[in-house]
């Protein structure tokens, strides 16, 4: 008991600092902040150094080192170093394009399924949800970087191209923006397909439950109109 309180524990924070990254990169690209100021910079730093350090643990005690890498992907990306503590991404001024990478890290939060209840009964719509939120925010960034536009518009226009609505108030002009645009217009048509098959299955589901019980209970009420009717039969033999 105290082993599980640990282990949600230690996912609970893990997805606070998860959220606090993600929180200051868009921040950082709404140019909110300079995550290259103190004290950004150091608690950027640090949660970087968290993550990092959690990931190569977990690493030394998996049993199959090929299979953890490779079904912990993500938690990879999310760890490479893209600050300007760094002095190659100084150089290369790249680092802004990788921060990118540091959105991957909302996959922490797939740790907390299962409190979402009946309705997302499948995790594959959970895992495409969260994959979903991470590519409109990459591509908001792009947007915003390639269009030269706030990070506010820039999502907006994310979330409308994604969900298919597309109200045309903000287009892109350049080649990024009309690539993001593309993973969007994708991306949306699979989650809407998604989420319409989702929500039938619920539906669908919840009508057999129903049609379930009642059979249970009219194959209840069978069995005791036959135990009474063998009842009668013992009676009537009996007299005769």
């Amino acid at each position: 008991m105290h082993k599980k309180f640990t282990y949600v524990i230690y996912q609970i924070i893990m997805a606070i600092l998860a959220i606090i990254s993600i929180g200051m990169l868009i921040a950082y690209y709404a140019n909110r902040i300079n995550i290259d100021a103190y004290p950004y910079s150091t608690i950027d730093n640090s949660i970087w150094l968290i993550f990092f350090i959690d990931y190569f643990i977990r690493l030394i005690i998996a049993p199959n080192k090929r299979e953890f890498v490779k079904d912990n992907i993500f938690d990879l990306l999310s760890i490479i170093p893209a600050s300007s503590l760094f002095f190659f991404f100084r150089i290369a001024q790249i680092g802004r394009t990788f921060r990118l990478l540091k959105l991957i890290r909302i996959m922490r939060l797939v740790g907390f399924t299962g409190r979402l209840g009946v309705f997302f009964e499948r995790n594959e719509l959970l895992y495409y949800l969260y994959i979903s939120i991470a590519v409109i925010m990459v591509a908001a960034a792009m947007f915003c970087i390639s269009e030269k536009v706030s990070y506010e518009t820039a999502l907006w226009w994310a979330i409308t191209t994604a969900t298919t609505i597309g109200y045309g108030d903000v287009i892109p002009k350049t080649g990024i923006g009309r690539a993001a645009a593309i993973v969007l217009m994708l991306l949306g048509i699979g989650f809407i397909g998604m989420l319409t098959s989702t929500i039938t299955e619920f539906f669908a589901k919840k009508d057999e439950r129903k049609i379930s019980s009642q059979l249970a209970k009219i194959q209840q009420e069978n069995q005791q109109l036959k135990a009474e009717l063998d009842e009668i039969k013992d009676l009537i033999k009996n007299k005769h």
